[in-house]
């Protein structure tokens, strides 16, 4: 996730005049992306720098939403298969859009069924005032031993609004002709060997999830006039009865999910085998096509640096172009609320930092930020030096940061300005050629700091700047030598 009003410090701040420019869109300083991705051979701690598959017992998650006449109200049902590798007596699921930076959306389960269950209810976890809770816990009548299967169902409804949060840009909201939920159902808080993620909501505008990669099937159905683009691989629209019409996609390895509906011009680039699909809505100061392209300048950058794109599709509704300006990432799919160039680039980033290579957004929210924003210094290079000064540790979890202003220097800027510090003191080979393997051998899991201590073993310098910084601490890199 990006706000426009992330970059609280002179060196983070992008200008949003920046012109892209090398052929008709842009964002290199040179443009220097190649055609093809460079191979990177293996860092010394690292033993091999091919892709991990994802976990063939992954969960198989299914979404029915249907969006009201109104556009402001999303009811669904979810079918969830969990084969987990512990033990289980009770299944938990987030409700992301009751947290209390969520600007007064709602979700509530209607019901719960299942051959194992024995009911479920609502745990506030910190949760907005006059929601039901931030966490649903479902009951099951017995426990379940690790590798079986257990599925269940549950009804939703979602009611969204047209408020902002302080924040600006939110990853759920309405507006004239669009209308966009991410998180906007269950959300399965599994961490394979670690169990189930309960942490609490907070006030602070950012991530707090912990979900697996799942194989998830989306159907949306929608007024036939309506353009829908969301997560996954979408086929084409069919009609349906009542003046609808059904959109469906899948994704194989969905962390979470997005989907924008609106009349959307839409235009379609495809890059090294992923298809790049953007849309805005009319009177937006960007065509389509312009998005499009842009898109696919940064998948081409980024490339060069962290691998062959994680997906063989991605989506990118321009659904807000105010002020408040900002992003959201989800797998497969980016919403976004602005297009200056740096926003872009770092949503487009977190296709492997939070949708490949996931972590606990809230025990460890700079490993996808940080990542995303040192990300940014690929395309147009800069230098976040004056920003590793800033006191306080990068590593902190969502609860440890007193405001939205701490929070975000420190977990983007002083976590961008530790990677840069960190590649500079490990030379940018090696650095380079670490990172790569950390990519590459945590695809589809959740990582923790310490795979990246083990990816950068042998690597002192950098280990050392990033324990300095507070991204890392001398437990992280003890438990990557063992």
């Amino acid at each position: 996730m990006r706000h426009a009003t992330v970059r609280t410090t002179p060196s983070l701040r992008w200008a949003r005049t920046r012109v892209w420019a090398c052929g008709a869109v842009v964002l290199l300083a040179g443009c220097t992306a190649a055609d093809d991705p460079v191979a990177t051979p293996p860092a010394a701690g690292c033993p091999t720098v091919e892709r991990a598959e994802p976990d063939p017992d992954r969960p198989v998650v299914g979404l029915d939403f249907r969006l009201g006449d109104d556009l402001r109200t999303v009811t669904g049902t979810e079918s969830v298969a969990l084969t987990p590798d512990l033990p289980v007596e009770e299944l938990w699921f987030r409700l992301i859009p009751n947290a209390p930076q969520s600007a007064g959306h709602r979700l509530t389960v209607e019901s719960v069924r299942g051959d194992l269950v024995a009911g479920g209810g609502y745990v506030d976890a910190g949760a907005a005032r006059g929601t039901p809770g931030g966490l649903y816990r479902v009951n099951l009548r017995e426990p379940v031993p690790a590798g079986q299967t257990v599925s269940v169902e549950l009804d939703f409804r979602l009611r969204l609004t047209s408020e902002r949060t302080p924040a600006g840009f939110d990853r759920l909201g309405a507006d004239d002709g669009v209308t966009w939920w991410a998180s906007g159902f269950p959300l399965l808080t599994w961490e394979p060997g670690s169990g189930w993620a309960r942490d609490p909501m907070v006030e602070i505008s950012g991530e707090t999830t912990a979900a697996p990669a799942a194989d998830t099937t989306i159907r949306v159905s929608v007024p036939d006039d309506l353009v829908v683009l969301m997560s996954g691989d979408q086929a084409e629209p069919r009609d349906a009865a009542g003046g609808r019409r059904v959109w469906e996609s899948h994704d194989p390895v969905a962390r979470d999910v997005s989907v924008a509906v609106g009349q959307f011009d839409t235009a379609t680039v495809d890059v090294r085998g992923t298809r790049v699909t953007a849309g805005v809505l009319p009177e937006a100061d960007t065509s389509a096509d312009e998005l499009a392209e842009a898109t696919a300048e940064a998948i081409g950058v980024l490339e060069g640096r962290f691998g062959p794109f994680p997906y063989p599709t991605l989506t990118v509704p321009l659904v807000s172009d105010g002020e408040d300006g900002g992003g959201e990432e989800y797998s497969s799919s980016i919403l976004l609320g602005g297009t200056d160039a740096g926003l872009v680039v770092h949503e487009v980033a977190h296709m492997w930092f939070y949708g490949m290579v996931g972590n606990s957004q809230f025990r460890d929210p700079w490993l996808d930020e940080a990542f995303a924003s040192f990300a940014e210094t690929v395309a147009d290079p800069h230098t976040h030096e004056e920003d590793l000064d800033l006191r306080g540790a990068v590593g902190g979890s969502m609860a440890d940061f007193d405001d939205q202003d701490q929070y975000e220097a420190l977990v983007y800027g002083k976590g961008a300005a530790a990677l840069e510090a960190a590649r500079e003191a490990a030379g940018e080979e090696a650095f380079d050629q670490a990172v790569r393997c950390y990519v590459e051998t945590q695809a589809w899991t959740i990582a923790r700091p310490e795979d990246l201590a083990r990816a950068l073993s042998g690597l002192e310098p950098a280990l050392d700047v990033l324990v300095e910084a507070g991204a890392l601490d001398r437990r992280d890199v003890e438990a990557a030598d063992d």
